[in-house]
C-alpha cells in the first residue's frame, strides 16, 4: 500500500512539473513577443519627390535620433497658436465655446456660441411668448424656424437676436458672416423638438427683430410686374400664407393687408408662405386711407367676386353670397318712420361695379386686386375704392352647383392672369417703341 501511494505521489509531482514548465515557457514567449513589438522601429515612408531631400538633411552617425522630421500641415503655425491662445483664454468659462478652424469655412474660428445648461429656460420662454400677437407687436420680435426661412431672412437684411441650434452642422448651413451680432446658443435637439411647430424639426430656431418691409432688400426686383395685391378680412392663416406665396411667385409689386386680417408673422402663416415674407414688400395692419396712399394715382383697382350671377336673382341680398360684409350703415328710406325697428333688413349702400370674367382684358396697365376672406368677405370700403379707381368685379366661371373657390385658389388664378396680361401689354408697348424710335426700351 505504501508503495502504491509513493508511486501515485511521484506521478502527480511529475505532471505538475510538466504543466508549470509549459506555463513558464508560454509566459516567456509572450513577454518576448510583446517586448519585440516594442523594440521594432517605426518606418517613415516619404513621397518619391521628397525622399532625397529628407535623406540629404539627415546627418550621419548617432545624431539621427535627435533630428525631427518636418511634417506638413494644412494650417499655418500662426493660426494654430492664435487658436490655442483663444482657446486657453476660454477655459475658465465652461459655457462659452469657440468653434475650431475648419477648411470649409474660415469664419468658424471667429464665431462664439454658448452651451445651454440643463436648467436654461430661454428657449421655452422666448418661443412661448413669441407665439403671442400682443408680444410680437409690443416687443417687436418674431420667431423663425428652419434653415431656409432663416437664410431668406438674413439675406433680406433682417436683424437676428438669438439663434438656437442643436449641432454645429446646422449652424454651418447659415450665413455666418451675418450672425456676428446675434447670440448663438447650443441646445439639445430634444428641447427644440419639444417646442417646435414642425412635424420634422430641422434643429434651428431664430428670434429676429420684427422686420420692416421698407428696410429689407429683395432679390427679385427685376422680375416684378406693376400688380398690387390687397387682402381684405383674410383671417385664415393657411389661406393668408398661400396667398402670399402665390403673390411672390407671380411677381407682385407689393401686398397690402388691411386691419382685420390675420397677423403677418403668425407661425402658420410663415409655414404656408414658404419665405414669401422676404421676397416682396408686405405692409400689414393698414387702414383704407393708408391703402390708397400706397397706390399710385393711375392704378385701377378691381375686386374678386365669387358670384357672377348675383344680379339675376333680385330677391337675394348681396350679403347672402358671402363676398361682401354688411357691417356698414344701411340706407334708410326718407319716407319711413324714424322710430321703426333698426334691426329690420334694408338695402346696403353698395357701389355699382361692372362684372368681368377673369380672362378679359382688365390689366392693360398698372393695376390693383382686392381679395376678401371666405367668412367675412369684402368690405364696402373695398368696393368704394374699386368704384373710385374705375375697377370691376372679376369672377371665375364655374360649373353649376359649386359654391365658390377657396380664396387662396381664386387669388392665384387672378394673379397669374394679371401677370400674363401685364407682360403682354409691356411687350406690345416695347414693340411699338422700337418701331417708332428704332431703339429698344431698357
Amino acid at each position: 500500500m505504501a508503495t502504491y501511494i509513493r508511486c501515485v505521489s511521484c506521478a502527480f509531482s511529475l505532471e505538475r512539473a510538466v504543466f508549470l514548465s509549459r506555463g513558464n515557457s508560454f509566459n516567456v514567449e509572450s513577454k518576448r513577443y510583446v517586448r519585440g513589438l516594442r523594440r521594432k522601429p517605426v518606418r517613415v515612408i516619404f513621397p518619391e519627390d521628397e525622399k532625397n531631400k529628407v535623406d540629404a538633411q539627415l546627418p550621419r552617425g548617432n545624431d539621427k535620433k535627435k533630428v525631427k522630421v518636418p511634417v506638413k500641415t494644412d494650417h499655418k503655425p500662426a493660426d494654430q497658436s492664435d487658436f490655442k491662445t483663444r482657446t486657453n483664454s476660454l477655459k475658465n468659462d465652461e459655457k462659452t465655446n469657440l468653434l475650431p478652424p475648419d477648411g470649409k469655412n474660415d469664419q468658424l474660428d471667429r464665431i462664439r456660441f454658448e452651451r445651454a445648461s440643463s436648467g436654461d429656460k430661454r428657449l421655452s420662454r422666448l418661443v412661448s411668448v413669441a407665439r403671442s400677437r400682443t408680444f410680437r407687436e409690443q416687443q417687436g420680435k418674431v420667431l423663425l424656424e428652419g434653415r431656409r426661412l432663416i437664410c431668406d431672412a438674413l439675406n433680406a437684411g433682417a436683424v437676428p437676436q438669438t439663434i438656437f441650434f442643436s449641432t454645429l452642422e446646422r449652424l454651418q448651413e447659415l450665413p455666418l458672416d451675418k450672425l456676428k451680432r446675434a447670440s448663438l446658443v447650443k441646445v439639445k435637439f430634444e428641447e427644440i423638438k419639444l417646442w417646435s411647430d414642425l412635424v420634422a424639426p430641422q434643429g434651428v430656431i431664430g428670434i429676429f427683430s420684427r422686420p420692416d418691409a421698407s428696410r429689407l432688400s429683395y432679390a427679385d426686383n427685376e422680375h416684378r410686374v406693376p400688380l398690387s395685391l390687397i387682402c381684405d378680412n383674410v383671417r385664415d392663416p393657411g389661406n393668408m400664407g398661400t396667398i402670399l406665396r402665390c403673390a411672390a411667385a407671380a411677381g407682385c409689386h407689393q401686398v397690402l393687408l388691411t386691419k382685420g386680417c390675420v397677423d403677418l408673422w403668425e407661425p402658420k402663416v410663415l409655414r404656408a408662405a414658404m419665405g414669401a415674407h422676404f421676397h416682396l414688400p408686405i405692409y400689414s395692419n393698414l387702414k383704407w386711407e393708408e391703402v390708397e396712399g400706397h397706390l399710385p394715382d393711375d392704378v385701377n383697382v378691381h375686386v374678386a367676386d365669387s358670384q357672377q350671377n348675383q344680379e339675376l336673382d333680385p330677391s337675394r341680398k348681396p350679403s347672402d353670397f358671402g363676398w361682401i360684409s354688411n357691417s356698414r350703415a344701411r340706407l334708410e328710406d326718407p319716407d319711413s318712420d324714424s322710430d321703426s325697428d333698426s334691426d329690420s333688413d334694408g338695402e346696403l349702400a353698395l357701389p355699382r361695379l361692372d362684372n368681368a370674367a377673369y380672362h378679359e382684358n382688365w390689366a392693360p396697365s398698372p393695376v390693383g386686386l382686392v381679395v376678401g376672406g371666405e367668412t367675412h368677405g369684402l368690405s364696402v370700403d373695398a368696393l368704394e375704392l374699386a368704384e373710385k379707381r374705375a375697377g370691376r368685379k372679376l369672377f371665375i366661371p364655374m360649373v353649376p352647383h359649386v359654391d365658390s373657390l377657396n380664396s387662396a385658389m381664386a387669388a392665384s388664378i387672378l394673379l397669374f392672369e394679371g401677370r400674363k396680361q401685364l407682360l403682354r401689354a409691356m411687350q406690345s408697348y416695347e414693340r411699338k417703341t422700337v418701331v417708332k424710335t428704332g431703339r429698344r426700351v431698357s
